[in-house]
Parts: structure tokens; C-alpha cells; sequence
């Protein structure tokens, strides 16, 4: 074709350069949606999620609303459909939290340094386990993380059913604020200390 041009007295030098052009662009898009049909057919074999699941994928976390041969749906925690490419998915890891049935929710609670530790952790156990939906096994966990200026940091671990994470979280932040201030412990305050020096 390109020599017919040229018998014609065409410039086919330009033409046979956009040609290559489109043929490269062409066969890179090509190889971008073959990679995702590829990866689309092993999340189907493999399904490694399904519709209805929390999952993080492709730096995405959200529900599954639609498993393609290209792209999956998720609808993320504020409310926003979002379509990722199945071979970014296939090709990074793959969170379920809804595959076991039940979960660990991780917070921290910072203490004073003069608070009675051992009776924190006695309290806090004891609270935390009457909240609703926390599971009595595998059972509360709480115990010392670390140590900062301003006192002991203490792991708190509840566990739960996956429909329930939520609720569990915000409950036990609550009852970190209000147990340990009705109880009388000291709010944790940094401290600083400050040397003065005579000259």
C-alpha cells in the first residue's frame, strides 16, 4: 500500500511512521487488556474473593460488587464505586478480611506513667469483654506494647465477627476514655522536664 502511495508521488515516509505508530500503540493496548482478561480468568478459577467481601486490592479497600473479565468493582468505605484492573489485582496483594470468620481489632491506650498498670489491664479486660459482639474466645488481649515519655502504651486486642469490626472499634475506644477516668487513673499528660542552672 505505502509503495502505491509513493507511485502516486505521496510522501510515505511520514505515513509509514504514523502506521508503526498506531501499530505499537495498538498492540500495547491490546497487550494491557489481554493481561487483564488473563488476570480476570484466574481470580474466577482461583477466586480468591468473592462478590460481598471485604477486600483490599490494588491499594483499594472496599466491598466487592463485581467480579469481570477486565476489572473488578468495589464499593469503598465513603460511599465510592471504584473499577480496578484485574491484573494490577492479580499482580499485588490480596487482603480478605472477610475470608475467617472472625477478626482482631488493634488499639492502643496510653497511660501515665504513675498509673497502676496491672489494674488498667484488669479493667480494661473486664470492660472490653462486655461489649456486645466481642467474641469470649479468642479472648480479650491486653497487655504492655511499649514504653514513651509520657508512660506505658498498652496493646488492646478485642475479637469479633467481620459484620460487627466497626462497632467493636468505636465501643472500645469508648470504654478505653470512659473506664479508666471513672476508675480515677491519671490522664496521661507529657511531661518535660526542665533544669535551671545558677550562673
Amino acid at each position: 500500500m505505502i509503495g502505491i502511495l509513493g507511485y502516486f508521488g505521496m510522501q510515505t515516509t511520514t505515513f509509514a511512521a504514523l502506521v508503526a505508530g498506531a501499530g505499537i500503540a495498538i498492540g500495547a493496548a491490546w497487550a494491557g487488556l489481554l493481561s487483564n482478561f488473563a488476570a480476570g480468568a484466574f481470580l474466577i478459577v482461583l477466586r480468591p474473593f468473592k462478590v460481598g467481601d471485604f477486600v483490599t486490592v490494588g491499594g483499594v479497600t472496599g466491598t466487592v460488587t463485581e467480579i469481570g473479565l477486565f476489572a473488578t468493582t468495589l464499593n469503598t468505605m465513603d460511599n465510592i464505586a471504584t473499577v480496578v484492573g484485574n491484573n494490577k489485582i492479580f499482580g499485588d496483594n490480596i487482603q480478605n478480611y472477610t475470608h475467617n470468620p472472625f477478626r482482631r481489632v488493634d488499639l492502643k491506650c496510653q497511660l501515665a506513667g504513675a498509673a497502676d498498670h496491672r489494674a488498667a489491664i484488669g479493667l480494661l479486660r473486664e470492660k472490653i469483654a462486655m461489649i456486645p459482639n466481642v467474641l469470649a474466645e479468642p479472648a480479650v488481649d491486653v497487655e504492655i506494647l511499649e514504653f514513651n515519655l509520657v508512660g506505658p502504651v498498652l496493646a488492646v486486642r478485642p475479637y469479633c465477627h467481620n459484620d460487627h469490626y466497626w462497632q467493636v472499634y468505636f465501643e472500645t475506644n469508648r470504654i478505653l476514655r470512659e473506664a479508666l477516668a471513672e476508675a480515677g487513673f491519671p490522664a496521661p499528660m507529657p511531661a518535660q522536664n526542665v533544669l535551671l542552672t545558677q550562673s
